[in-house]
């Protein structure tokens, strides 16, 4: 088995997560500790996907039936971010009004899902993830 397929996931979700941190405390002006996870730019999921994707293509091409497997699980997630995460996200919020006088109330998140701008740094980075790691690791 080649190696570059096992860390890629890794190292993209290890080197897109500080940078999304960063840029969100940047952003808040504060530490974003509340952001660590679901939400904010850009898409650790995006990135992690597409950065497979990437490498699926350039080692196997696109015409492997792996990287048909890949940009449908892009999809997928990417759908899944930008609009049933957001949905979840928006029952949060309602819940939370709701219950606020209720003393026993656990908050819930209400960031949940991604921009579309989000999803796309996630998408770029994830590609030049893909990139770097195939150029990296050469063809195994």
């Amino acid at each position: 088995m080649d190696i570059a397929y096992l860390v890629t996931p890794l190292l993209t979700w290890i080197t897109v997560g500080p940078i999304k941190f960063l840029i969100n405390s940047a952003k808040a002006r504060k530490w974003a500790f509340n952001l660590v996870g679901n939400g904010g730019f850009p898409s650790n999921h995006s990135a992690v996907v597409s950065s497979m994707a990437t490498l699926i293509a350039l080692r196997e091409g696109i015409g492997h039936p792996a990287f048909g497997v890949a940009v449908t699980l892009c999809f997928i997630v990417i759908i899944d971010a930008n609009s049933l995460r957001q949905h979840v996200g928006k029952q949060a919020a309602a819940i939370n009004r709701l219950a606020k006088e209720d003393g026993g109330h656990q908050w819930l998140r209400e960031r949940m899902g991604h921009t579309l701008v989000e999803i796309a740094g996630g998408l770029t980075t994830g590609i030049i993830m893909g990139h770097i790691i195939h150029a990296v690791f050469g063809r195994g």
